[in-house]
């Protein structure tokens, strides 16, 4: 416990670098202003701006990445509370209680609450994370290629199956991004796969090119046809963000249970904010005595939910520093960027890394204090932000991305592959295909193969080392469990409309 209070101490003099204080801070700008607008997110901007991060040294440029994706967190709320606009998924909740909050006069109230809120829930998983990560660390020493082969298919498996609407869906689109993820030269013979004689993809495809294609391009092209403008609002003042001691009474236990369920839901892997958000939401109306208030204006149905997404945000770099497996897109996109910077997440990170790592967390809490800082005085920015016509801002992320993916090898081919995904992406996302598991294949699919080979050589061929192994049977045992979990619903699911029909046509006869 001592040692990590020391290393935390170690990781604040880093954060608080003028350079890397820097970076932080516009990391929480940038993702706040992104946040704000609707049809973007933190996948679109991490992915336009990754390849600034290139030319920088790895502390801070994942500082500024990471700050990003928590600073579109506390952007989102803004417009689903002012509004009624849930410029991303996880606020959709939000604008159940929030707008009415505002509509009744209170929408300086629940901005300050949701500040409250996420600043608490995420100082409590940054302190989870603080005392969790080095107990995973431990275990995962004991883990060989056969253990990193199970645990990585096992976030495979629950990242495809978990995902939004049909598990088979979600594990074509994994099985795409380890296709894509095989693309190139394989690094232990030297021959090429699936080129197709085309030498720019002999070096494979670029992450920056897929994430920007996929999750970029992709969704400005479902949202080319929104041209309304939205009205004017009444300015929201300091003294009107500033909640009674009475709605921070109301709000101190939603804003508890919400922390919890984040924090629970932010080490499984698939498990993205909105399920949280959701799941937050509908624990507090089981436990209020008023539920049928919740949807008019109830403070709980703003703390919980906002305090579940930002618990979750800050939990989610559990697994994915210390051991190499993303929860979610954005997650695996961060992975993908600490690769790019020579760094391999995973049980040594911690010892071969203290800065980046123990670093990242004493920046979450300069961010979320930068954050709160910065909201007050800059709601008026955001909101009018909120005013600025999409045919504006169409044109202008699209070019960004364009130079973005151009700049990462100074090649045009690169842009041609976003055009490629972005096409993809939006025919997927028409069709109701999850396009995160794409990018989750890709980062963990040449991470399986390695492993897979290192087992398979370790053990003369045999496949009996992955069941010999306790901790990788274990993990397959899990896997079946949940691939078996998956049919059953699926197959309850589909039974349940024939039984009723049944039903109908005894009440008929």
């Amino acid at each position: 416990m001592w040692q990590s209070i020391l290393d935390l101490g170690y990781g604040f003099n880093l954060a608080l670098e003028p350079h890397n204080l820097l970076f932080c801070f516009l990391g929480v700008l940038v993702g706040n202003l992104i946040g704000v607008l609707p049809g973007t997110g933190a996948l679109t901007a991490i992915s336009m701006l990754l390849p600034l991060t290139f030319a920088m040294q790895p502390v801070p440029a994942i500082l500024m990445l990471a700050g990003i994706f928590y600073g579109s967190q506390y952007g989102g709320a803004i417009g689903a509370i002012l509004l009624n606009l849930p410029s991303h998924p996880p606020h959709a909740v939000t604008c159940l209680d929030g707008y009415p909050m505002t509509r009744a006069g209170k929408g300086g109230t629940a901005l300050g609450l949701t500040m409250i809120a996420s600043f608490f829930a995420a100082s409590f998983g940054i302190i989870v994370m603080i005392f969790a990560s080095p107990l995973l660390v431990e275990m995962a020493f004991k883990f060989g290629p056969a253990e990193l082969f199970s645990i990585m298919l096992l976030g495979l498996i629950a990242g495809s199956t978990m995902s939004r609407g049909s598990p088979i869906k979600g594990i074509a689109m994994t099985v795409m991004g380890l296709m894509l993820g095989c693309l190139g030269t394989d690094v232990q013979t030297g021959t090429q796969r699936f080129t197709f004689g085309i030498p720019q993809l002999a070096d494979g495809v670029e992450l920056v090119s897929i994430a920007m294609g996929v999750f970029g391009i992709a969704d400005f092209l479902r949202h080319v046809n929104r041209m309304k403008h939205i009205g004017s609002l009444k300015p929201v003042r300091f003294k009107d963000m500033r909640p009674s001691k009475d709605e921070l009474k109301q709000a101190f236990w939603p804003m508890v249970r919400g922390t919890l369920v984040g924090t629970i839901f932010g080490a499984m892997p698939g498990t993205g904010p909105t399920i949280t958000t959701f799941i937050a939401y509908a624990v507090e109306q089981k436990v209020s005595k008023t539920p049928n208030k919740f949807g008019t204006g109830m403070i709980a149905g703003v703390a919980a939910p906002e305090a579940a997404s930002h618990s979750k945000t800050q939990v989610d770099f559990i697994p994915t520093m210390s051991l190499g497996i993303p929860g979610d897109a954005v997650m695996a996109l961060l992975l993908g960027a600490l690769l790019i910077h020579g760094i391999q997440p995973g049980p040594r990170l911690l010892t071969e890394h203290p800065d980046i790592f123990w670093g990242l967390i004493a920046s979450f809490w300069v961010g979320n204090l930068l954050l709160m800082i910065l909201n007050v005085p800059m709601i008026g920015v955001w909101v009018k932000l909120l005013q600025v016509p999409y045919r504006f801002l169409f044109p202008a992320a699209v070019f960004f991305i364009a130079i973005g993916a151009y700049t990462v090898n100074n090649d045009i081919f690169a842009v041609y592959e976003v055009l490629v995904f972005g096409l993809l992406g939006a025919l997927f996302m028409a069709l109701d295909f999850p396009i995160a598991p794409i990018l989750l294949g890709y980062v963990l699919g040449p991470m399986v193969e390695e492993n897979f080979r290192r087992a398979m050589l370790l053990s003369r061929g045999h496949f009996s080392i992955f069941v010999e192994r306790p901790i990788s049977g274990t993990i397959l045992g899990v896997i079946v469990l949940l691939l078996a979990a998956q049919v059953f619903f699926s197959f309850r699911a589909r039974m349940r409309p024939r039984k009723l029909g049944q039903g109908d046509v005894a009440f008929q006869e």
